[in-house]
């Protein structure tokens, strides 16, 4: 089972999207509402999911960028209800994986992150295979 993290400024934001992402069969290690308090989840928990709020990666910009650094096999997540073209590109900047919609839809949500580990793992088997088919021809 796959652990989340959930970090927004907004208690009922956060348990909104914690029983979506429990009901989908995710387990929400924790909750946090700033940056610096999230850190002591993601040491705890090491999980493969981080969702972030917009408000939250924008007013500790650096903070949102030391997650991703530190966790760069986490997928995460920006949870908003504004994604004009603007904030799309920020978000990929910061290394943001996906974007989930407020206000929240169970399965756009589920959907979403389903899509998002697939990608990521068909880029893990195609990076392991480039790797093995790399040391396979410095044999020859």
């Amino acid at each position: 089972m796959l652990k989340a993290v959930i970090i927004d400024s907004s208690a009922v934001a956060r348990g909104l999207l914690q029983t979506v992402l429990t009901d989908g069969g995710y387990e929400v290690a924790g909750q946090a509402h700033t940056c610096p308090s999230a850190t002591v989840l993601l040491i705890k928990h090491q999980p493969q999911i981080i969702c972030i709020s917009r408000d939250v990666a924008e007013a500790d910009e650096e903070g949102a960028k030391a997650m991703r650094a530190d966790y760069p096999k986490a997928m995460m997540f920006m949870v908003s209800s504004e994604f004009d073209t603007a904030t799309v590109q920020w978000a990929h900047a910061l290394g943001i994986n996906g974007l989930i919609v407020k206000p929240f839809n169970a399965g756009t949500v589920l959907k979403t992150i389903r899509n998002t580990v697939i990608t990521m793992v068909r880029r893990q088997q195609k990076a392991q295979a480039a790797a093995a088919g790399e040391s396979g021809g410095d044999e020859a």
